[in-house]
């Protein structure tokens, strides 16, 4: 047997326990922007912006963030719904197969040895969306279900609830006739329905039946990995309590692994053993949900947990409280360094100030320097020349910007007065790469690990 074949398995999906269904590396999403007559392109939005994420076998990985965070684009494009812009989303690997990618993403192909190619054409045909073999694929296909926000529209209004769940059984010739309406009358009795349900149509059910058939339909092919995008957020608050035991149940019963999208936190932390907090279109943090919530290691994960009213208990640090400040910022031109930066209360001189940013704090701060700009020269998002209106503004201004002790006034690096002119350079900062800071924990917060961790200063508490 060759290397490859020990290695991959020779094509057969992982069977080990410790293996991840699905494992993301440097995932992007983004939407162009076209403006003008002949709509050229003259941005993107990035609803997904490098996204790093492994979801483990039989576990329940949480994803929740504000909306628009670009938490349900991302769960599409796992679910192969919307296709990636950029970057690798791999299929049950197993551990050896995960480590060989890891190794290989980094080395060239012209690099490669002839092993190293026949392994990475192995692991793109077996394992990665986008390069898979057709039979793969089709594996792919019936092992990774969609359960939508909204039931009533991912339901066909004029199919019979038989066909609705029958149909994946058909296109996958896995039943007919007679065996596949029993079939699909012990999907219903699974998901709390019956026989009696089987020849209605969508808009004779409540919403939370509705729910229950579609999550018959994503059960159909006994699937191994499950996207449930918001399944509760539609219901009241005792269907939810059904649907959501429901849920729990199926997974013990079949072993099901999910990837539960929401925004409701008392929601994800009776659901999920890991939990990742998705600040636009990036991951803020990733961790066991427990030690998430007992312990946030970013400011924004904080900000979530102790908006939510609903999460009580000894084992909450609600101390020291953190606001957000300002409105997200545009997902066209996000903030560099720490994406939520200009808005975070706990903010520090390294976390990629930009011009921009000076403009926001100086509007806040010092509203009469900031009406007395009367225009700004662009060298870089993190240089600029600011034309004053007069030379005692320009004064004013550059004097206000040396004694400042916000972070702002601490990330400049040079700044220089020229009669009305005031040209400033502020520190450059790269993306803020999610980096491990403690046993299975993993944050974009530079202050993540430090002694006073994300709390704020003493004398703002």
């Amino acid at each position: 047997m060759s290397i490859t074949e020990q290695q991959l398995g020779n094509g057969q999906p992982a069977t080990t326990s410790k293996s991840d269904v699905m494992t993301l590396r440097d995932v992007t999403v983004h939407y162009p922007v076209k403006e003008g007559v002949l709509q050229r392109v003259t941005g993107a939005v990035r609803a997904v912006d490098g996204v790093d994420l492994s979801i483990p076998r039989g576990q329940t990985l949480g994803l929740v963030g504000e909306s628009g965070c670009g938490k349900t684009t991302l769960g599409r494009v796992i679910a192969g719904l919307v296709p990636a812009t950029g970057g690798d989303i791999w299929f049950d690997l197993d551990e050896t197969a995960k480590a060989q990618m890891e190794r290989l993403r980094s080395v060239p192909e012209k690099s490669m040895s002839a092993e190293d190619k026949t392994i990475w054409s192995h692991l793109e045909a077996n394992h990665r969306l986008g390069s898979m073999t057709r039979e793969r694929q089709r594996v792919y296909r019936r092992n990774c279900q969609f359960v939508f926000q909204d039931a009533f529209a991912s339901l066909n209004p004029r199919q019979l609830v038989r066909d609705i769940v029958g149909r994946p059984l058909r296109v996958y010739h896995e039943a007919s006739g007679e065996d596949l309406d029993l079939k699909v009358i012990n999907l219903l009795e699974r998901v709390g329905l019956g026989p009696q349900h089987l020849l209605r149509y969508p808009h004779q059910f409540s919403g939370g039946q509705r729910q229950r058939i579609s999550i018959a339909r994503a059960l159909a092919l006994n699937p191994e990995f499950v996207v449930l995008d918001e399944p509760t957020s539609a219901l009241d608050v005792s269907v939810q309590a059904q649907i959501l035991n429901l849920l729990v149940e199926l997974q013990e019963d079949l072993g099901l692994t999910y990837l539960f999208i929401t925004h409701d936190l008392g929601v994800v932390q009776h659901m999920s053993d890991y939990l990742a907090v998705m600040y636009l279109g990036r991951i803020a943090e990733i961790g066991p949900t427990a030690e998430v919530f007992h312990d946030p290691l970013h400011p924004y994960t904080k900000v979530l947990r102790d908006s939510n009213p609903s999460l009580e208990g000894d084992e909450l640090d609600h101390s020291a409280h953190l606001r957000l400040t300002g409105t997200v910022p545009n997902p066209i031109d996000p903030p560099q360094g720490c994406r939520l930066h200009p808005r975070c209360p706990v903010s520090t001189s390294e976390c990629g100030w930009q011009v921009d940013d000076m403009f926001l704090s100086l509007e806040t701060s010092t509203p009469a320097s900031f009406e007395a700009i009367s225009r700004v020269e662009r060298s870089s998002p993190f240089a600029a020349q600011l034309v004053m209106d007069d030379d005692v503004a320009a004064l004013e201004l550059f004097t206000e910007i040396q004694n400042s002790r916000s972070p702002f006034g601490g990330a400049v690096e040079n700044i220089e007065l020229d009669g009305a002119n005031v040209s400033i350079r502020l520190r450059e900062v790269e993306e803020i790469p999610l980096i491990p800071v403690a046993p299975g924990r993993m944050s974009s917060c530079l202050l993540a690990g430090r002694p006073d961790g994300i709390r704020p200063p003493a004398e703002s508490r």
